[in-house]
């Protein structure tokens, strides 16, 4: 199994996807704290994940989260099986989700006979075109 990038940690940790995002982490999470029988040699995750939830920014806690899911991973086959069905069903499409961004259309000047027919959110703010165009 490949490990999980750290770009993908810290998008979903930051919240990226809005709620989509937030369900994907508390899946992470419960994932993670599910017994580890090897927790006495190997991280289980818990504490780099507490980690990455403090401070979802920092590269090095989002790379310790990746290294110790990764060597849970390699010890654990059902842990892997399940951490990658999480990367698949729930952290991957997160980072699909479209961007919600501020968009501001001015029509102006001339004459408009017709409509202006525009999607996603609109605000129709009533106006006069200019004269003299």
């Amino acid at each position: 199994m490949d490990p999980i990038s750290v770009g993908l940690i810290a998008a979903v940790a930051s919240g990226a996807g809005g709620e989509m995002g937030k369900q994907a982490w508390s899946k992470l999470s419960a994932l993670v704290q599910k017994p580890f029988h090897k927790a006495d040699t190997f991280s289980s995750g818990e504490a780099e994940l507490a980690l990455v939830t403090q401070a979802p920014d920092n590269v090095a806690h989002a790379q310790a989260l990746s290294t110790a899911l990764a060597v849970r991973a390699a010890l654990d086959e059902g842990f892997g099986t399940a951490l990658d069905a999480w990367r698949t069903d729930d952290a991957t499409p997160v980072l699909n989700q479209p961007q919600v961004r501020d968009v501001y259309n001015k029509i102006e000047g001339g004459t408009f006979h017709e409509l202006v027919i525009q999607s996603g959110i609109t605000h129709n703010y009533n106006s006069t075109p200019s004269q003299g165009h």
